[in-house]
């Protein structure tokens, strides 16, 4: 008996000492495969570069500088090797660099409130990454580390710094994926196409919304890299990547995303293609040529427009094919789907067009230019500014159908063959557009601190929109929509007063109705809850599969 107890034991303590040993080798390979390398660089230069402030929100790190124009718009100019550059970017904007990491955490904790998911979310994105640097070029990680440096420690629960940086340059691919959270809806468009008065003009709204704090701190960054083409771009602090910008050589480079599956396995962060594709291309061909080479992580439509070709075309990529839509026509719009051969019969891009805001948002955007003749940077902001539905119906401010969806980061106005573009200033595309000339700036404006970079005689006026009632309503309205979504979190009643004149404040969208329904349903207040709903379905829905919940819902209360 005593001989079985001990065989026990030990066969027991045997198959303990085995998983331990096993959860100690899965330990070990996890650290070692998920460790990505340094790049192989001198890092003495980190100390040696100082930063000096030379006024208010004004700072110089040898030839390089950061200061903030009258308008809210940060401009940045950076010049040199890769990771020098990165360096200097980096103590340029260190503040900003935690405002931004900080506002981009907080909506993380938003979308995952548990602090147990989010410990297994780190270790997931470590795993799922465990490869990122293979599919970044060289000098952008040289770049990316030399701005490591200037980050905060507070974050290192999610990492550390260098892997931070490396894997928020896919958290716009992310993004894309997970369209559903209302995270992207980008439109572009091409116009003038051909013309021989060297009008070429692209416009797009970067409809990538974090938060309200993600989008206060926007740079206009010039560079002036070792290799390659200077060039301009519209970004955040620590972010290398291109979303929207230009190059000396007049090519433009606008990313939109297309419909994706969640991505498997880490590639080449679609932003850092562009702006391969933005430093090395001078033509069509050459851009296209670039984006045959590399893998990306998502499905991304690349607008490219050309001084060289005096046209535009978009370059439709996805994991394992490309495509390429041209046109014969004077314009082309580019929004959240395919339209090239090579997709014609991908069904995930065909029920994409049939469920979502992105055929509806084309169409209304080449309505509006075929309202037009010749497209100028006022129309084109006119077009990027418009809040409604086809045939100019009212569909509700904010409707992701619309042109203007009130979430967008930036937006851009570029005219390739003239080398000027333009950047929207607060809030939204409403602000002023500041207008740039890329030779100026190259040329000669940059060497002056005391100059201003944009010319005040391109500057396009805001938006009168800015100082209606309507704009004022809508304001109260985002705020009414929030007090709502935390007291139904809360368990917190509201007076039904006020979340009656939530649809009242934007009646023609179908939000706020949907909303009060929620509410009200959340108080067991079913006939007022009906009632919401039942009027909800008289609006433009953005998506197919909104408008079947709140007729599921309709038929739950119902039952009641």
């Amino acid at each position: 008996m005593d001989k079985q107890r001990n065989r026990r034991a030990r066969i027991i303590k045997l198959f303990g000492l085995s998983i331990l040993i096993l959860f100690a080798g899965f330990v070990l390979w996890y650290q070692v495969d998920t460790r990505i390398s340094l790049p192989a660089v001198d890092t003495s230069i980190v100390g040696q570069l100082e930063r000096i402030k030379s006024g208010p929100d004004n700072y110089a790190v040898g030839n390089n500088w950061l200061r903030k124009n009258e308008f809210g718009l940060w401009e940045m100019y950076v010049e040199g090797p890769p990771f020098e550059m990165g360096v200097a970017a980096g103590k340029l904007t260190e503040e900003l660099i935690y405002n931004q990491e900080k506002a981009f955490v907080e909506k993380i904790r938003e979308l995952v409130p548990s602090d147990a998911y989010l410990k297994f979310l780190k270790y997931f994105i470590k795993f799922f990454n465990r490869d990122i640097d293979e599919y970044i070029l060289p000098e952008y990680q040289e770049e990316i580390f030399g701005i490591s440096f200037s980050c905060s420690d507070d974050f290192d629960f999610i990492g550390t710094n260098y892997d931070r940086m490396l894997n928020y340059h896919g958290a716009h691919d992310i993004g894309h994926a997970l369209q559903d959270l209302m995270l992207v809806g980008c439109t572009s468009f091409a116009a003038n196409m051909g013309f021989s008065d060297s009008s070429l003009i692209v416009g797009r709204n970067f409809d990538f919304y974090i938060n309200e704090a993600f989008a206060e701190d926007k740079i206009v960054c010039f560079v002036n890299p070792q290799n390659g083409y200077k060039f301009t771009y519209v970004t955040w602090a620590s972010f290398i990547g291109v979303v929207s910008g230009m190059n000396e050589q007049g090519l433009t480079v606008t990313i939109n995303a297309g419909k994706s599956d969640i991505p498997l396995k880490a590639a080449t962060p679609i932003s850092l293609l562009a702006r391969e594709i933005l430093q090395y291309a001078g033509n069509i061909d050459e851009a296209v040529a670039i984006a045959k080479k590399r893998n990306t992580f998502v499905a991304e439509s690349l607008l490219i427009g050309s001084a060289t070709d005096n046209r535009a075309v978009i370059i439709e990529k996805a994991p394992g094919k490309l495509g390429v839509f041209k046109t014969d026509a004077q314009s082309l719009v580019c929004s959240n789907h395919f339209q090239s051969e090579a997709f014609s019969d991908d069904q995930a891009n065909l029920k994409h067009i049939s469920v979502t805001a992105s055929a509806y948002r084309q169409e209304r955007a080449e309505e509006l230019i075929l309202m037009r003749d010749t497209i100028t940077p006022l129309k084109a902001a006119e077009i990027l500014r418009d809040r409604n539905g086809l045939n100019d119906n009212s569909i509700g401010i904010g409707n992701e159908k619309a042109m203007a969806q009130m979430i967008s980061h930036h937006s851009v106005i570029l005219q390739p063959l003239r080398r000027k573009f333009w950047v929207s200033t607060q809030p939204y595309q409403f602000g002023e557009y500041l207008g740039y000339d890329l030779d100026e700036v190259f040329n000669d404006r940059y060497h002056d601190p005391g100059l201003a970079l944009y010319d005040t005689l391109l500057t396009i006026p805001a938006d009168q929109f800015l100082e209606t009632e309507n704009y004022f309503d809508y304001l109260l309205f985002k705020e009414r929509i929030l007090l709502v979504k935390k007291s139904m979190k809360d368990g917190t009643p509201l007076d039904d007063k006020l979340v009656n004149s939530i649809p009242t404040l934007n009646p023609d969208y179908y939000l706020g109705y949907v909303l009060a329904g929620d509410y009200f349903t959340s108080v067991d207040s079913t006939e007022k809850a009906l009632a919401f709903y039942l009027f909800s379905l008289n609006k433009e829905f953005e998506k197919y599969s909104q408008r079947q919940k709140v007729k599921e819902k309709i038929k739950k209360l119902q039952k009641r």
